[in-house]
């Protein structure tokens, strides 16, 4: 029995073709699954009983399960899902006054190995697959009850376990089925990805995928991001920042968000601030700065920057008219805070 989920919507339009179903049969179920949260066929009312009955002897509908729920303080809520591989991930909610962010992961593990990242210690086991991108959002509506009109989650961030770009197929597959307006209906403006610095992918999916850009930069020279984050050895910040300019070409009215954790005496210094605005003006990009507080892991040997050093770096940005943002940490004490984010999945050797 195939689990429905499993399905694009082309893929189950051709499925349910061979057992006779008009195309609009597809709609209706995928309004059903993605718009209501039904989980049982008998419940789909505009269905007729005879093709309940087909999919019920055909399909199941199955999403993975919870195997650990952390609730925050400040109201954030990490969980912790399981995949019939018995692979896990982690995906975090994070309520605010007046919308809330699911952050989610597209890969089990990183192959990135930043050094400040804790992610990055669990070496990469796989990639996940469209649908298990999406159970992550459907798990999360159940979990705040947001099957109304009104959405609890307002917005998606790709800023989960992994790189998304290295997992480019799957996550433009589930950005299709988010923003189809017979399912999640997910605006592409409340959508987000965040790539260490992808050069092609990120060329790519300025005309393939045109949701929010976010780059993890978190470095200012060549010298610096290299020793902290291996990717720009491969992809440099010349590149990088030439393909952060062809990607405004293409979509003038988009910023780009440069994402940077404040590393005590790494690089949080009036000259390293310099560096980004100069860099984001020599090559002219439409952006904005994101200041990132560090959250502090067992065994890193990095330390946050104090909030002067971040004042001072913000003042020095927006000095230079760039828009600047100093981020709330979030569900710190659940290990849901930026960077944090691990599983206990790990990678099995083959046998030889």
């Amino acid at each position: 029995m195939k689990n429905i989920l499993y399905f694009t919507k082309s893929d189950l339009n051709q499925t349910l073709a061979v057992f006779g179903e008009k195309p609009y049969r597809t709609k209706q179920i995928w309004q059903w699954i993605y718009r209501f949260g039904c989980r049982d066929f008998s419940f789909m009312s505009n269905i007729s009983k005879s093709s309940q009955q087909i999919l019920a002897q055909n399909f199941s509908i199955k999403i993975p399960e919870i195997t650990q729920k952390i609730v925050s303080k400040d109201g954030t809520i990490k969980f912790l899902v399981k995949f019939i591989d018995n692979r896990e991930v982690e995906a975090v909610y994070i309520p605010e006054k007046t919308r809330a962010t699911l952050c989610i992961s597209s890969q089990v593990g990183c192959t990135l190995a930043c050094k400040f990242c804790h992610t990055g210690t669990q070496t990469l086991v796989r990639n996940l697959e469209f649908h298990e991108i999406i159970a992550q959002i459907l798990i999360a509506k159940n979990i705040v009850n947001d099957w109304s009109s009104t959405k609890k989650i307002t917005n998606i961030v790709f800023m989960g376990m992994g790189e998304p770009f290295f997992n480019y197929d799957n996550v433009k597959k589930a950005i299709d089925i988010l923003c189809d307006e017979d399912g999640l209906a997910f605006s592409k403006r409340r959508i987000t990805i965040s790539t260490s610095g992808l050069v092609p992918e990120i060329i790519k999916s300025a005309s393939d995928i045109k949701t929010n850009l976010a780059i993890s930069l978190h470095a200012t020279n060549d010298e610096l991001r290299s020793e902290i984050m291996a990717i720009n050895k491969k992809y440099p910040l010349s590149q990088l920042f030439s393909a952060c300019k062809e990607y405004n070409q293409k979509n003038p009215n988009d910023k780009i968000t440069f994402e940077y954790v404040m590393l005590k005496n790494i690089n949080d210094s009036v000259e390293n601030a310099r560096e980004l605005a100069s860099l984001i003006k020599k090559y002219n990009v439409n952006a904005k700065v994101n200041l990132i507080p560090f959250n502090k892991w067992e065994g890193c040997e990095y330390e946050s920057s104090s909030g002067n050093a971040t004042k001072r770096f913000s003042d020095i940005l927006q000095n230079n008219k760039i828009i600047t943002t100093v981020r709330k940490t979030r569900g710190e004490d659940a290990m849901a805070a930026c960077g944090q984010l691990k599983s206990l999945s790990k990678r099995i050797p083959k046998r030889i």
